[in-house]
């Protein structure tokens, strides 16, 4: 009886392995990760006790395949997402840096995509006057003087509101570095 999935496993190897492989290597930079990943979904297929308890095998083997590629994505990005975040104290949280980077890769995209919506979330929750200058200082790049001179504002009002921005945006988003982390 313990001969039957390891023969469907070397089955399943030959049948799925070249197809599985190009689509990981489509989708990662490099062909070690691609390697690492194949060998990966390999390891979770044989961990599995009942192969027929698999609705579709290969969609099984894709998902599997994507999840480790996600994973892969992540472990890169924690250390340049960590540089981005900054130190508490430091006020340029440098998001033009995360949203407008040219996304190399799907798992790139996908991640300035959630990126994006997370910060739009964020922002729709600052009150008017801390989201305008927010955006106008770090989106549109205008300068907190230029701010203040058009609303009429003290240049250190400008300056708190925006402080308060970027606290409350980086403590969101640290939310979605530690999921994307966890996950």
């Amino acid at each position: 009886m313990a001969e039957t999935p390891g023969r469907t496993i070397l089955e399943t190897v030959k049948q799925y392995g070249s197809r599985l492989s190009r689509f990981i290597r489509g989708q990662v930079k490099s062909d070690e990760d691609a390697e690492d990943i194949l060998q990966d979904v390999w390891y979770q297929l044989a961990r599995v006790v009942d192969l027929d308890g698999i609705e579709s095998l290969s969609g099984w083997l894709f998902q599997v395949a994507r999840n480790r590629i996600t994973d892969t994505y992540r472990k890169r990005k924690d250390d340049s997402l960590s540089d981005l975040m900054g130190d508490e104290d430091d006020d340029d949280f440098r998001f033009r840096e995360i949203l407008l980077a040219d996304a190399e890769t799907p798992e790139d995209q996908f991640f300035k995509d959630i990126f994006w919506e997370e910060l739009m979330k964020a922002l729709n929750e600052l009150p008017e006057n801390q989201r305008i200058v927010f955006v106008q200082n770090e989106l549109e790049d205008r300068t907190l003087q230029e701010i203040a001179d058009e609303m009429g504002e003290n240049l250190k009002t400008i300056i708190s509101r925006k402080r308060y921005a970027v606290q409350h945006l980086r403590k969101r988003l640290q939310r979605l570095y530690d999921e994307l982390d966890n996950l």
